[in-house]
């Protein structure tokens, strides 16, 4: 008898050999699908992240000049010029939160504590809020370091838990990636 993983109910081998006849996960229709999902799931969570931002950056705890980094970082400022260089940044953020994290929420969700997809991704959103914090940390101090640490938080769980969510409410076939 093969042994069945716990969560998706499909042994590891029937996941991995794709000559195993099982037909999950190896039609062109639903990788694609699968990506579709975690890019809609992405654009989801990553609306939700921005409304936190835009509203610590209303009250002083969230400087969009933070983005001005992550353009430099991949030479987006030399092509795009220092006036467009933020929104430049802005769009490698949102980019990334439609394809890298959903897709490594993806892979890494049968390690991740929780019986959803939602709960999987609450805490992939607070580990990603810790990468988040160090790296946008722009020197604040005092109040406005309070509600700077606050809204990520809160926008980052808000991201984790949509992304989940979405994955759970969209990815709901049997063959689809997103299957806990």
């Amino acid at each position: 008898m093969v042994d069945r993983d716990e969560m998706g109910g499909v042994a590891d081998e029937e996941l991995l050999d794709p000559s195993s006849g099982s037909g999950h996960l190896w039609t062109l229709a639903g990788m694609v699908f699968d990506g579709v999902v975690a890019s809609a799931a992405g654009l989801v969570g990553s609306a939700l992240l921005t409304v936190a931002l835009v509203a610590a950056a209303a009250v002083g705890g969230f400087d969009f000049e933070s983005f001005l980094g992550l353009a430099d970082l991949v030479g987006a400022t030399a092509v795009l010029g220092p006036e467009r260089a933020v929104a430049g940044g802005y769009a490698l953020f949102l980019a990334s939160g439609m394809t890298v994290w959903p897709l490594l929420l993806a892979s890494l969700a049968r390690y991740l504590p929780g019986e959803s997809f939602a709960a999987k991704g609450t805490v992939f959103g607070g580990l990603l809020w810790a990468w988040f914090a160090i790296a946008f940390y722009d020197g604040s101090t005092g109040l406005a370091l309070a509600v700077y640490v606050a809204a990520t938080l809160v926008g980052h769980l808000g991201y984790g838990f949509v992304l989940g969510r979405v994955f759970d409410y969209l990815g709901g076939r049997a063959t689809t990636l997103a299957r806990r």
